[in-house]
């Protein structure tokens, strides 16, 4: 990995776990806690491909194993992390730009199961049965909601900053686009509508009907 990539990774990933453990798992909300750290992962994933979501992926696991107050074997929120930021890798779009929220939506809750499942499984395989008290149906309800509802306030930003880390044309030629793709997650995921993308449009009628009455007058001289 670049060093822009490496320095651009290792602070979202530092930043999103003091959140997570600082600010949203003290929000005592039944069932899972918002992961904050996959989304982040799942970010970085569909920008950098299959093998940067996999390292990114068991770095921030490992971090998530090591930090307080973790109670579980270290490593093994890093094994569920490598697999999943592997496997968004390989959802990354084509052109590097999200045109619709219905396929990364569909990532994200793929991944909050996937992870509560794969975290359980790992756990279950140690001698871990936290997740049979707690309730496996309630967790993966829960996970996939709470990661759905934060999705669009995050993963669309994160991958706009990734692309423009990069220093790319793609990443320039795209990096004007990015608030139209966020607004179209956070109207997608959330039902608000955004009032960004009107002025926009308003602006680009009005700088037409000016340009198209500057051309008459000239042709009327």
């Amino acid at each position: 990995m670049r060093f822009n990539r490496l320095l651009l990774s290792a602070t979202l990933v530092v930043v999103s776990l003091v959140i997570q453990v600082s600010v949203l798992a003290r929000l005592h909300l039944p069932g899972a806690v918002p992961d904050l750290v996959l989304l982040t992962v799942l970010a970085l994933a569909m920008v950098y491909g299959h093998v940067g979501g996999a390292l990114i992926g068991f770095a921030a696991g490992l971090l998530a194993d090591l930090a307080p107050p973790a109670d579980h074997a270290a490593g093994r929120y890093a094994l569920v992390l490598c697999v999943i930021g592997y496997l968004a890798g390989l959802a990354r779009p084509e052109n590097g730009q999200l045109k619709s929220a219905t396929g990364p939506m569909a990532v994200v809750v793929a991944a909050a199961v996937g992870s509560t499942l794969l975290y359980a499984g790992v756990g279950a395989l140690v001698g871990d049965t936290a997740a049979r008290h707690v309730g496996l149906g309630s967790l993966l309800f829960t996970a996939a909601l709470y990661d759905l509802l934060l999705a669009p306030f995050v993963v669309p930003g994160l991958m706009a900053l990734a692309r423009r880390s990069e220093g790319s044309p793609l990443g320039d030629s795209n990096g004007a686009k990015a608030s139209d793709v966020s607004s179209g997650w956070l109207a997608s995921g959330t039902g608000l509508r955004i009032g960004s993308q009107r002025g926009h449009r308003v602006k680009a009628a009005r700088a037409r009907v000016a340009r198209a009455g500057r051309i008459k007058g000239v042709k009327r001289l």
